[in-house]
């Protein structure tokens, strides 16, 4: 799939331009259009554009259908709005980034290990 979106300008510390970023980013990395993504989601497609720049700030509600839609966690998205913080942050982005951009799974495969890793670490959370 070719992207042909301009790159935007990113104000450094804007949380809103920062969120737009990393959902275009995860967008991106699971081979979705922003139309597929509207689909998806059952948000408009302006809105949607405008959140990837930084225009509006969306509700937690768009966050979790995003999240749903694109297959990380909500509290992630939560995070990268600056909603919530996460101690154990660092490992839990980095792992399941890598995942999602292992290229030698198919996109079923992916859910697929995102879902067992997801529920293991909620294993080992609750028992601690």
């Amino acid at each position: 799939m070719q992207y042909t979106e301009e790159p935007e300008t990113v104000i450094k510390g804007d949380p809103r331009q920062m969120l737009g970023g990393f959902i275009r980013m995860q967008r991106q990395m699971a081979n979705l259009s922003l139309r597929q993504l509207s689909a998806l989601t059952e948000i408009s497609n302006p809105y949607l554009s405008q959140v990837e720049r930084g225009l509006h700030e969306p509700s937690i509600r768009v966050l979790k259908s995003i999240a749903d839609a694109l297959n990380v966690s909500a509290e992630m998205l939560f995070e990268q709005a600056g909603l919530i913080t996460s101690p154990d942050k660092l490992g839990d982005d980095a792992t399941e980034s890598a995942i999602r951009a292992d290229s030698r799974l198919s996109e079923a495969q992916r859910h697929a290990l995102l879902g067992v890793y997801r529920s293991y670490v909620e294993t080992n959370r609750d028992k601690a």
